[in-house]
């Protein structure tokens, strides 16, 4: 059981969120505002104080836990330089908000804090090691091992997005030339699909027109869900988790994704493997963020 008030903050590049757990890994209570982060770290950071001291209501914290984007250093409390928290280089947001609260604070990556979230309270509930994975905006991925966050000698383990599939493949944003994130992520999606065949309106519209029969959508969804399976084999040859917990927006889909992604995948990975690998939809969708970061604080 849970003894003191554990807080978690869901730091986004849209949407700040503060929240606390009961003991079960339900939210007892949740605020949430929005980031403004164009306006600065100061002006970010003292909402998150508020919306802190508003949720506590003169109870004592025991500890507060951070997800937020990467990249990110867990072990220095530092924020570095994340895209969609433009001007936010090497911010201390650690030792910014222990020194207001005088208590333990830890940050993490918010794919691991869902991780963590999931293994403990979600899909991953029961396995040894959890590998959850998130298909969105861009695709990122926490690992969990028996109920214990692995965040890597730096805390850039899980970040599967960079992971070279293609060298010679497309390229998103700042990441490897052929990446994961780069062929399978909602937003690779709609940018292939548009180039290729001029359908405009993103992986939304490329997944309702894939369902109705159009060649040209599906063609673009069987791409991304080859190279989503390839991703899943390499992560299954170095780490081979108990189990694979896949959430994000693009999984929406899963009636066209799974199915194809399982077969997929076992044609990428060892024989002895494939009775062995199981892939499980992420159950506890947009609260994961704010769990997660609550456990980060236990």
């Amino acid at each position: 059981m849970m003894l003191g008030l554990h807080i978690g903050i869901d730091l986004g590049g849209t949407n700040v969120r503060v929240g606390t757990i009961n003991e079960k890994g339900e939210i007892k209570e949740l605020l949430q505002n929005t980031t403004e982060a164009e306006k600065g770290y100061d002006y970010t950071k003292s909402k998150m104080v508020d919306m802190v001291r508003t949720i506590r209501e003169g109870q004592e914290i025991s500890g507060i836990g951070i997800g937020a984007p990467g990249p990110l250093d867990p072990k220095e409390g530092l924020i570095l330089s994340p895209p969609n928290l433009p001007g936010w280089d090497d911010i201390p947001i650690v030792d910014d908000l222990s020194k207001v609260f005088q208590t333990n604070v830890r940050l993490s990556n918010d794919a691991n804090a869902a991780a963590l979230a999931e293994a403990k309270f979600g899909s991953g509930q029961g396995y040894e090691s959890v590998f959850y994975v998130t298909v969105s905006t861009g695709v990122g991925g926490g690992l969990v091992v028996n109920g214990n966050v692995f965040e890597g000698a730096q805390g850039y383990a899980g970040e599967i997005g960079n992971m070279i599939l293609n060298p010679y493949g497309y390229q998103q944003s700042n990441l490897n030339r052929g990446s994961l994130e780069s062929h399978a992520s909602g937003t690779a999606i709609g940018k292939i699909a548009e180039e290729r065949y001029e359908i405009s309106g993103g992986a939304e519209e490329v997944f309702r027109l894939a369902r109705t029969g159009d060649e040209n959508a599906a063609a673009v969804v069987n791409e991304a869900i080859d190279y989503l399976a390839m991703g899943l084999a390499n992560i299954t040859h170095v780490i081979n988790p108990s189990v694979f917990v896949l959430g994000g927006g693009v999984m929406k889909s899963e009636s066209l994704i799974l199915p194809p992604l399982k077969e997929k995948l076992k044609s990428y990975v060892y024989p002895g493997l494939v009775p062995e690998i199981t892939l499980k939809l992420a159950s506890l969708g947009g609260s994961a963020g704010v769990i997660g970061a609550a456990l980060l604080a236990e």
